[in-house]
């Protein structure tokens, strides 16, 4: 298995955890961070080595990365022991596509766990996905269809997080456990998982925060920060002179998103994760320019925010690149923050639109996917 950043170790633990009940006696390898290896993965590489967004970003570290992967098709194709029985990557398509081809080639088995967003963006990725893999196994319900007509083999297993997180978040109790009152306006901040994120982003975030506690002095921030980012963290809300105002918590990203009002978070996973946990949310993005401009001409839907992507609508604001200023990012918080008192009916309706959104995403994913890679194993 590969898991390329913190959300793939996420959602590759939840998968293991269905693996490891149907096949007891599993043995798993290859590319991963805490939380599989909590369920008894080998990581030989940890997942942080594949933590880079944007196309100037990763060729800053592509030969770093592209000997990773040369030394990881070698050990799986001519290492000790036995090939594996089937390959699975966890999102990373940039990585794990490439990868997924040669093993193919070589008769091993290859599944891809979320579908590349050809829908969103890189349609010429089919092509791709075609000869890499033999079954995609698809968070979002229409994307089988998508990938039937190219010819490709999925399943639907739903989102794994959607069984997980309760459809009703129990925010008290969240609140008691980050030593939070139950009568103050909380907004988290998630300036993203990758350490170009939180450069790219954090400061702004902090800058905006600073903005909205001049309008609403009560206020409480709080940032679940990945431990190797804490200290990152913490310095650019010093640099933005919040660090006085923000409570900086070593993970507990769900126990935060459960707490909070609103957040401001950085587009990519975790926006689904704040749908999941109905949270009204500005998402925002900041990137190298150059990897910007490319990405913006292979876009294909006129939104980028995950929640805003399902739903087919801007249901909550999207500020993107310069869009993204303190101001600009303070001012959109500031209105859900005043719609508590002046427009309940505006967050009401955001958490009906999310809840029904997570009935669609609440599946069996383990069951599902479990059944689909035995019936691939089989094959």
């Amino acid at each position: 298995m590969v898991a390329g950043e913190t959300s793939g170790d996420l959602l590759a633990g939840l998968l293991l955890d269905g693996l490891t009940s149907r096949w007891p006696a599993l043995k798993s390898g290859g590319i991963g961070g805490a939380q599989m290896t909590r369920r008894g993965f080998e990581a030989w590489w940890p997942s942080e080595k594949l933590a880079v967004r944007g196309y100037v970003e990763v060729l800053r570290h592509y030969r770093e990365i592209s000997g990773i992967r040369e030394q990881l098709k070698k050990r799986l194709l001519t290492g000790p022991g036995k090939r594996p029985d089937v390959f699975i990557g966890i999102d990373a398509p940039d990585f794990n596509l490439g990868l997924e081809a040669a093993l193919k080639a070589e008769g091993i088995k290859t599944v891809q766990f979320i579908c590349p967003s050809i829908w969103a963006w890189r349609a010429d990725r089919v092509e791709k996905i075609r000869r890499s893999v033999d079954h995609v196994l698809c968070i979002f319900p229409f994307e089988p269809a998508l990938l039937a007509t190219h010819g490709i083999a999925a399943t639907y297993v739903g989102h794994p997080l959607a069984a997980v997180i309760p459809m009703q978040p129990d925010r008290q109790a969240a609140r008691q456990a980050l030593g939070l009152r139950d009568e103050v306006t909380v907004v988290a901040i998630l300036p993203g998982s990758r350490k170009s994120e939180i450069e790219y982003l954090a400061l702004r975030f902090f800058q905006a925060a600073a903005l909205v506690k001049l309008a609403y002095p009560a206020i409480k921030f709080i940032v679940p920060a990945i431990p190797a980012l804490k200290t990152l963290i913490e310095q650019l809300a010093d640099q933005a002179g919040v660090r006085a105002d923000v409570q900086i918590v070593a993970g507990q990203s769900h126990t935060v998103l459960a707490a909070c009002d609103v957040t401001l978070i950085a587009s990519g996973t975790a926006t689904l994760e704040a749908v999941l946990f109905k949270r009204p949310m500005v998402i925002a993005y900041n990137m190298n320019w150059l990897s910007w401009q490319i990405m913006q001409r292979k876009q294909l839907q006129p939104w980028v925010g995950l929640p805003n992507i399902l739903c087919r609508d801007f249901v909550v604001p999207e500020l993107l690149q310069d869009q993204a200023s303190p101001e600009a990012l303070a001012q959109a918080l500031c209105e859900w923050i005043g719609a508590k008192s002046s427009a309940p009916e505006k967050i009401r309706a955001v958490e009906q639109r999310f809840t029904q959104l997570h009935a669609e995403l609440q599946r069996d994913t383990s069951q599902l996917a479990t059944d689909a890679i035995q019936k691939i194993l089989e094959t």
